[in-house]
């Protein structure tokens, strides 16, 4: 099925995978993201315009009718195949060729070009020396410069805490996140007391980061006018 919009702002998401030619395994790992894109297509699909594919080999893309769960979808795509790194470009603008609901082919305008921009500014910054580095970056040249800006800092500062976090940590963090309840659940989950999911998160910076991402999602949630918004943890 395809449709038009004229003028219609979107979220476009394009993500690709570092180093990809070097990586062991190559075929389980796209086939492990084509799983997880698939899960994404049906379990967010009130969200999705266009479907997300595989396009290049490595890269992949959807397009979305608003950003209300971009960075749910994000962070589980970045779960679902970690120790890979990733990139991703989101970019909010309008799309001047048909929309085919199957897939995120073929789809061109200035919200593509702003996500595809967001990820080669990505690459840019990993080449150079003490670069601010980050693994998110949106893109909007409609919008406010002032809140991108913000926006694109919160990315920085969130990978930075990432990058601190050891294995448990992590692993507590990412359990907390995917099932959004409480600390004793993700204990009786991962089998461990509940003190020390609270140490973990502590050390994690978990709160902090979790808010800070949710703050960002409900601004993304409302950039291509929806109403929709969540609290704050």
């Amino acid at each position: 099925m395809a449709f038009f919009f004229e003028e219609k702002s979107f979220i476009a998401v394009i993500g690709d995978v570092k180093k990809s030619r070097e990586l062991e395994k190559r075929k389980e790992i796209q086939d492990n993201l084509k799983a997880v894109l698939d899960e994404i297509n049906a379990v967010y699909k009130d969200d999705i315009a266009s479907n997300f594919l595989i396009t290049l080999g490595d890269e992949f893309q959807g397009l979305l009718f608003n950003g209300k769960n971009v960075l749910k979808m994000i962070q589980k795509i970045k779960m679902q195949l970690y120790p890979v790194e990733l990139r991703f470009g989101i970019g909010i603008g309008s799309i001047s060729t048909e929309i085919n609901t199957e897939m995120a082919l073929g789809a061109d305008g200035p919200g593509y070009y702003n996500a595809r921009n967001a990820v080669e500014v990505l690459k840019k910054n990993e080449k150079k020396n003490k670069a601010i580095l980050s693994d998110i970056r949106l893109e909007d040249d409609k919008g406010a410069v002032t809140q991108t800006v913000l926006i694109n800092t919160v990315f920085e500062l969130a990978r930075a805490i990432e990058d601190g976090w050891t294995d448990r940590q992590r692993e507590i963090i990412w359990d907390m996140l995917a099932h959004q309840d409480g600390q004793q659940q993700a204990a009786d989950r991962l089998g461990i007391a509940q003190s020390s999911v609270q140490k973990s998160l502590a050390k994690g910076q978990y709160y902090t980061y979790a808010n800070a991402l949710k703050n960002v999602e409900n601004i993304l949630a409302c950039a291509c006018g929806s109403d929709e918004s969540t609290d704050t943890i």
